[in-house]
């Protein structure tokens, strides 16, 4: 790594190249200062479109781009494809898998993870949604269930294989189910011989007395009614207290047999785990002041889903408009002083404009809750589309997306339904071979 002191253009360091990161970056173009950009990824990706490569409905590359690719001219911007392990403050310097680079101003946005809330042995049962691995393990398993329930000549391990369950009911687990369950009641129908895709059941729980809690309650009914219609069980106040390999346990006793689980349920801060502690919360965000800096250190600044803000008494939702908004605001920050003492001027604190939020069920079915304005149905659905291929990068991303989102709405056609990993047949046929000893 270079020096960051051998050079005389300060050096703003910026670890995490999601929606946060990539706007602090893009809001210093033209300003006179060595900025490094750090991701253990080597792609930005769009997130709120994960759903859709995990339902077979996209490839990766539709809704993700190399981070190289998008700032390759802007010319005061590196790219290093790595992880931070740690962050020195009193030595303003971070650890690049074994490497010190120093800075003169640093940006955290390393994002959010799955929170499993104590259990994280769950993990490998009830994969999240958190990146294209992610997505394409969901895929993976969700199609499988399909090839395995064909293979099955018991009725309950069939039972169990035709289940699945998603475990909370915020925008993405809403997402997932609405979206399964259209594939296999019109994508699958005719390809297999001896099953009904449509026979899926699909199971989601949430805690709380309604989905999308975030969201005005008519239009959480409203969201609640059109799974329902899809022919998804929700299950309110449904508390999950342990997931195994074959299904899931509720606080009420009730066993549901399950092949397939998919956590929604929480998420919390992906903070560098060492250098931080002392700003870390139990939720694994970072305390931040009204600037978006950490107490005691004004050169270093959090952001995004990792930071912990408050703003008229209410936190800000972990959201790409949020992200958006504070990596802007810290981007226009340092450009205004850099080359200038940091005294220069008083730093006015962050302010969130809530541009409210939309939330996709299933094919023409949406909720939308943008300030006064609260609705549903075909045009919250249009909305949702238009704002999302609007801010996925790149134009051919865009154009690629908004064709298949139309070929798909005509002929409920998904493309991207491949079953990938090594294993894939290899766990068919044991799975196979498991229900036919369990019937003997």
């Amino acid at each position: 790594m270079n020096d960051a002191s051998k050079n005389i253009e300060p050096h703003i360091v910026v670890v995490g190249g999601g929606f946060g990161g990539m706007s602090v970056v893009s809001s210093l173009a033209h300003t006179p200062a060595r900025i490094t950009l750090v991701d253990r990824r080597n792609h930005h990706l769009f997130q709120p479109l994960l759903y859709e490569v995990a339902t077979a409905a996209l490839s990766p590359g539709q809704i993700a781009v190399p981070l190289r690719h998008v700032f390759r001219r802007q010319h005061n911007v590196t790219v290093v494809l790595g992880d931070v392990t740690s962050v020195d403050l009193k030595r303003r310097v971070v650890e690049v898998d074994g490497d010190a680079l120093s800075y003169d101003h640093l940006v955290l946005a390393t994002g959010s993870t799955h929170h499993y809330f104590g259990h994280d042995d769950w993990a490998a049962h009830a994969p999240g949604l958190k990146s294209v691995d992610d997505a394409l393990e969901i895929r993976r398993r969700f199609l499988l269930t399909f090839e395995r329930a064909d293979r099955s000549d018991s009725p309950d391990e069939r039972q169990r294989f035709m289940t699945t369950v998603i475990v909370g009911g915020g925008p993405t687990g809403i997402e997932l189910a609405g979206t399964m369950s259209e594939v296999a009641k019109r994508v699958l129908q005719g390809e297999f011989r001896n099953l009904d895709p449509s026979s899926l059941e699909i199971v989601l729980a949430e805690g709380t007395d309604r989905l999308l809690p975030a969201l005005d309650p008519e239009l959480s009914a409203r969201a609640k009614s059109d799974l329902e219609k899809l022919g998804v069980k929700v299950r309110l106040e449904t508390y999950v207290t342990e997931i195994d390999e074959r299904g899931v346990l509720l606080q009420s006793g009730e066993r549901i047999s399950a092949a397939n689980v998919i956590w929604a349920a929480g998420v919390c801060g992906a903070p560098i785990e060492r250098g931080l502690q002392g700003f870390m919360r139990d939720d694994r965000r970072l305390n931040v002041e009204p600037d978006l800096s950490l107490r005691g250190h004004p050169d270093v600044f959090a952001i995004g889903d990792l930071a912990y803000v408050e703003t008229d008494g209410e936190q800000v939702p972990g959201l790409a408009p949020a992200a958006l908004q504070m990596g802007k605001y810290v981007g226009r920050l340092l450009a205004n002083e850099v080359g200038r003492s940091a005294s220069a001027g008083a730093r006015k604190p962050f302010e969130y404009w809530d541009k409210g939020t939309l939330a996709t069920i299933g094919r023409g079915k949406a909720v939308a809750d943008i300030g006064r304005f609260k609705f549903g149905g075909v045009l919250a659905w249009l909305l949702w589309v238009f704002i999302h291929i609007f801010f996925l990068v790149g134009f051919r991303n865009r154009l690629m997306v908004l064709i298949e989102w139309a070929y798909a709405y005509v002929t409920f056609h998904r493309g991207a339904r491949l079953i990938t990993g090594q294993d894939a047949h290899e766990k068919v046929l044991a799975l196979s071979e498991t229900s036919t000893s369990q019937r003997g």
